[in-house]
């Protein structure tokens, strides 16, 4: 049994695009597939989940205590503490431990502010 090829008839409303036109709507429909999935994670996360997040990226439970309550104090929960712990270990250069351990003393939520713009 043959397969009929309908490659050059669903890519039709494709054909005239630029690149950079193709990939802004990749970007736009990957936005789109993710928006659920940040949503759900945002609406079901908890101070528990977080801080067992932070503990599978090496970070000691006291550390992990501070920088949840301070997400959660700061309405981050939602961007999840490991991801805060990322973005600054990333602007930082360093590892994440050291990044947590860092804002567990208070330093640097000027950074988390700067991304995320506090409370939300």
């Amino acid at each position: 049994m043959a397969r009929e090829d309908t490659y050059l008839k669903i890519r039709g409303h494709l054909a005239e695009l630029s690149d950079e036109e193709l990939e802004a709507r990749f970007w736009e429909l990957a936005q789109r597939v993710v928006d659920p999935m940040v949503e759900l994670a945002r609406t079901h996360t908890s101070p528990s989940i977080e801080r067992s997040v932070l503990m599978r990226m090496g970070v000691d439970s006291p550390t992990c205590l501070a920088v949840v309550g301070e997400c959660e104090k700061r309405g981050l929960l939602g961007h999840g503490a490991g991801h805060v712990v990322l973005h600054c270990a990333t602007t930082w250069d360093c590892a994440a431990p050291e990044a947590a351990r860092r804002l567990a003393v208070g330093e640097g939520w000027d950074t988390v502010e700067q991304k995320w713009g506090g409370a939300r």
